[in-house]
């Protein structure tokens, strides 16, 4: 009898340790355009593709709404673009529960212009380098609104909140890749690759003259044999100077979230070792 009590109490202490809110997976965010949440097609078609993809189960994850307005906040700064509520297509599912090196899986069938590795770049640059990221649109879009709905998500899992500045300059990165590749016909993944290589040369010397940053800029164009324009290489040299003039920030951030996933980890608990514990001592009895 004694050992039956003992034991119910040592349940209940379980339960009282388990945390509750198991229902959903707080670890995975969904970012749905609001052209694509407000129409049922449109985001059954966005929920099948992230079920399939990321093998999650739709209904117990986080979801949150992209409107044009915060797409326009980012955009209208950068490119000078307006885009209207039923422009604003792309959404994003974000699974930290996947918190090796950071991967990006993309729709190619519907995300024409932002390659996997385009986002990745952008990210980095962001200071975010685990979790995977999935990314499509019922129809076929660019991707770049996408962005702010993944850097979104990142705030939404972790509850720490990007620098304005650095989400600027990674949403101007995406944007100005975007605007070469429409423009020039480069292949994106080779622009990609060449940003890159650039980024990691102008980030190991501390490089933020701008006219060093062209040079360097040139220099890597003429390796990977890409033809682009003069006005091309300005515009990125003023977007990779500028990921390079927010490391500061960025740094605090990277600081942030570390704290956060160090706080919310597990710390060696584990409940088969608990109820290994409660087996041992019941045993003992």
């Amino acid at each position: 009898m004694r050992k039956i009590s003992i034991l119910v109490l040592l349940l209940i202490l379980v339960g009282m340790l388990i945390p509750t809110g198991f229902a959903t997976d707080s670890n995975v965010v969904i970012t749905y355009g609001e052209t694509t949440y407000s129409n049922s097609n449109y985001k059954s078609f966005v929920d099948n593709f992230f079920v399939n993809q990321a093998n999650v189960d739709i209904n117990n994850v986080g979801v949150k709404t992209i409107t044009a307005d915060q797409v326009n906040q980012v955009s209208s700064g950068i490119t000078g673009k307006s885009y209207n509520s039923n422009q604003i297509l792309s959404s994003a599912l974000v699974d930290l529960n996947d918190n090796g090196n950071l991967k990006v899986s993309v729709d190619k069938s519907k995300i024409t212009t932002i390659t996997g590795d385009m986002y990745i770049s952008a990210l980095k640059s962001a200071g975010i380098t685990s979790g995977h990221v999935y990314v499509t649109s019922p129809v076929q879009a660019t991707g770049e609104s996408a962005l702010a709905g993944i850097m979104n998500s990142y705030e939404e899992v972790t509850d720490v909140q990007i620098p304005d500045s650095v989400k600027e300059a990674a949403n101007d990165e995406i944007y100005t890749q975007a605007e070469i590749v429409n423009n020039s016909g480069v292949n994106a993944d080779d622009l990609s690759n060449l940003v890159n290589q650039v980024k990691d040369e102008v980030s190991g010397g501390n490089v933020t003259n701008h006219d060093e940053i062209v040079n360097i800029i040139n220099s890597h164009v003429e390796n990977n044999n890409i033809n682009i324009t003069n006005n091309d290489i300005e515009n990125l040299a003023d977007s990779i100077e500028q990921v390079q003039n927010v490391q500061g920030d960025v740094n605090y951030y990277k600081t942030q979230v570390n704290e956060f996933l160090d706080d919310n980890s597990t710390g060696g608990f584990s409940l088969d070792g608990l109820f290994d514990w409660i087996k041992s001592f019941t045993d003992g009895i």
